[in-house]
């Protein structure tokens, strides 16, 4: 569960060495270091499992300190921290039990846990994150377990409906990020919480009040942990996410032209995007191997219905490699509208280059005169759209 939000702050991460007291086993001991953080356990039925402190880098976790519990799963962490940011504690020799630390020079850390709550709620004490860190953990967990089950669905509902279901189950995750980073936008965990904050999927229906949060977390960090890996990062990310921003805004003002598409349609007739001019235009990049896409197909049918007689078509653009599975894939999914075109070359094609994309389904819509007014959206966020430039 939290190894997820692990790979979402590689960058944020601390390369360290340190030096440990005789139960801490000494990982780089070339330069004897001051013992400058404690981290104390207590983990019911982790009696003489070895806990592992890593810091997170590009090139994977690397060790800064390891001991190995006593027989009633008590131990006693120190070492030497080169300043604040995101580390893993790992319990054991496998990657299945990992909890995210933000820890600080200067923390004495106290763990309480079982095996088996250890990645769920173990509570944390301590340090001025460490609460904040507990409550986290527990709110996330009921997210995961409840997201697995509605994964265990998907085969069932139609991805409209299992974004709705995913949004409203996210919620209380993000929730908590959120006012816990404008309460206390200098707490170290914020590492993790920022993520709540960050688009991972784009900018349709992202806040870009997010901004302003990040912004006053980057403040806080660069005064209480100046010229840090992570404060520094964290400043990166959230300058690059309003820059980006700022061109997506653009890009949808509907001032901007799609680029030409020039393909033939399966029966090796060529078909101009431009030749749509004068209606809405839905270019939906996608393809027969593609189960999402695929799973997308029958709201994009829903809403072709709904609207093509108002002004509104689709532009479909398969990354197939194969003529006849292409061919099976549009009578099999029902894509009655005529404009079906693909150069087959699959991910060789220079499309994805040319409208910025990497992952299908990939959609984007066009206003009669051929401007961008809308990309990714999928979903619901595709049939909100849709009714609010036909309620005008």
């Amino acid at each position: 569960m939290i190894n997820k939000i692990f790979g979402l702050f590689l960058l944020l991460a601390l390369v360290s060495c340190e030096e440990t007291k005789p139960e801490s086993q000494n990982v780089q001991d070339s330069e004897k270091l001051e013992d400058n953080f404690t981290i104390a356990g207590n983990i019911n039925g982790g009696g003489n499992l070895t806990f592992h402190l890593e810091a997170l880098t590009e090139q994977g976790p690397a060790k800064v300190a390891e001991v190995k519990a006593d027989g009633n799963g008590k131990f006693k962490m120190t070492g030497n921290l080169p300043g604040m940011g995101l580390y893993q504690l790992r319990m054991g020799e496998s990657n299945e039990k990992i909890i995210p630390l933000t820890v600080v020079p200067n923390d004495n850390l106290n763990i309480n846990a079982t095996v088996d709550n250890f990645i769920v709620s173990p509570e944390l004490s301590g340090t001025d994150w460490a609460s904040t860190m507990s409550k986290y953990m527990k709110i996330y967990s009921d997210f995961h377990f409840a997201q697995v089950s509605l994964m265990e669905q998907k085969d069932e509902i139609s991805n409209l409906e299992l974004t709705k279901r995913f949004k409203a189950l996210k919620v209380p995750v993000d929730s908590f990020a959120i006012a816990e980073m404008r309460a206390n936008p200098g707490n170290a965990f914020n590492i993790v919480l920022s993520d709540a904050a960050t688009p991972n999927m784009g900018f349709i229906d992202w806040d870009p009040e997010n901004i302003d949060v990040l912004n006053r977390v980057c403040d806080a960090f660069n005064k209480k942990y100046p010229e840090t890996v992570a404060a520094l990062s964290l400043s990166n990310k959230t300058y690059q996410i309003e820059m980006n921003y700022r061109q997506h805004v653009k890009n949808t003002s509907g001032t901007l032209p799609a680029p030409e598409i020039a393909l033939n349609n399966p029966d090796g007739v060529e078909l101009k995007l431009s030749s749509l001019k004068g209606k809405y235009v839905l270019i939906d990049f996608w393809a027969s191997w593609c189960g999402p896409c695929r799973r997308e197909s029958p709201n994009v049918v829903r809403l072709y219905n709904k609207y093509k007689d108002r002004g509104f078509t689709i532009y479909s653009v398969s990354l197939d490699d194969n003529m006849e599975a292409w061919k099976a894939a549009i009578k099999s999914d029902g894509l009655a509208w005529p404009n079906h075109v693909s150069d087959l070359l699959k991910w060789n094609s220079p499309l994805p280059q040319l409208y910025g994309f990497t992952g299908i389904p990939h959609t984007v819509l066009i206003n009669k005169e051929g401007n961008v007014i809308g990309v990714g959206l999928r979903g619901e966020s595709l049939e909100q759209k849709l009714n609010e430039v036909f309620s005008k």
